[in-house]
């Protein structure tokens, strides 16, 4: 009969280190994924969003001049 160790380490040797291998190509290829860019962009960006602070308007504010700006007399 075998001791454990040698039973625990014979499996390491094989079948654990291919399993963690497979599981490194799976999380490296989950990362790089088509389509990804804009779940990771958003993450690191996430930091420096203030949750107490308002959205910011997507479109900016367009301020109209007043009659006398818009055709020159400064009276």
């Amino acid at each position: 009969m075998t001791d454990v160790y040698s039973l625990l380490r014979e499996f390491a040797d094989s079948w654990a280190l291919l399993v963690l291998f497979l599981f490194f190509v799976g999380a490296f290829a989950w990362v790089w994924r088509p389509g990804s860019r804009a779940l990771h962009d958003d993450a690191a960006r996430s930091i420096f969003d203030d949750p107490a602070s308002p959205e910011p308007a997507l479109t900016p504010t367009i301020r109209r001049l007043p009659p006398s700006c818009a055709t020159g007399d400064h009276r």
